[in-house]
C-alpha cells in the first residue's frame, strides 16, 4: 500500500500556535467505534488505497495494539496502522499513515510511530518495514526522518512488481527496512 504522509521541518523558533495545537492532540490505540472515522480519514488522504470499512474495523479491534489514532478533541486527525508479521517477531510492518490537512506540520506521523514502538507489544521490535511507491516523496521523507530519529540504516528493494503482482494496475512497491534499532521510550 502506498503510504501517505507529511513531515514538517523542525521549528527554528517557538511557534505558539503550533505548540497549542500540538498539546491538544492525544494519541492512543483505536477502538472498534473509531473504524468509520478512520475509514473517512483515509478516504480524505489521497493517494492512500482505501480499505473496506470492515478492514478498518479489524485494524481498530484485532490490531489495535499496533495501530495508533490521533485525536484533537473528538476529531480523528491522524492514523497509523501496522502489525507484527507472525514470521518476523522483531519487525513492525507499517501499513498506512494518514494525517488530516489541518493537523499537518506537527510531526504527527513520527509521534504516532513513536507511540506504537514504545508500547509493550513492540518491546522485541528492532526493525520497521513498509512499502512505498517510487514517486511518493512525502512517504520517502517520513521514513528517512524515522530512520534518522532511530539512528538506524534505511534499506530499500523492489518488493511487489508492477506486472508480476499488480498486473500493470499499480506502481511497484519498494520494501523499506529500517533497522536494527533500540526500542524507543516515551518521555
Amino acid at each position: 500500500m502506498p503510504v501517505q504522509s507529511a513531515v514538517a521541518p523542525p521549528l527554528t523558533r517557538p511557534d505558539r500556535g503550533r505548540e497549542i495545537a500540538r498539546s491538544t492532540i492525544s494519541i492512543a490505540p483505536p477502538r472498534g467505534t473509531d473504524a468509520a472515522d478512520v475509514h473517512a480519514l483515509v478516504a480524505d488522504c489521497p493517494p492512500l488505497d482505501r480499505n473496506s470499512l470492515y478492514a478498518n474495523l479489524l485494524q481498530c479491534t484485532h490490531f489495535a495494539t499496533t495501530c495508533a489514532l490521533a485525536r484533537r478533541r473528538d476529531d480523528v486527525v491522524g492514523w497509523v496502522s501496522g502489525y507484527l508479521p507472525p514470521d518476523k517477531t522483531s519487525t513492525y510492518f507499517l501499513w498506512q499513515v494518514a494525517v488530516r490537512d489541518d493537523a499537518r506540520g506537527q510531526r504527527l506521523p513520527l509521534r504516532l510511530v513513536r507511540d506504537i514502538l514504545a508500547r509493550p507489544v513492540c518491546r522485541e521490535v528492532r526493525y520497521l518495514e513498509t512499502t512505498i511507491t517510487p514517486d511518493n516523496s512525502a512517504s520517502w521523507a517520513l521514513f528517512e526522518s524515522i530512520a534518522a530519529w532511530l539512528s538506524a540504516p534505511l534499506r530499500r528493494k523492489v518488493h511487489f512488481e508492477r506486472e508480476a503482482h499488480f498486473r500493470g494496475r499499480h506502481e511497484p512497491e519498494v520494501l523499506v527496512t529500517i533497522g536494527p534499532f533500540s526500542p524507543p521510550r516515551l518521555n
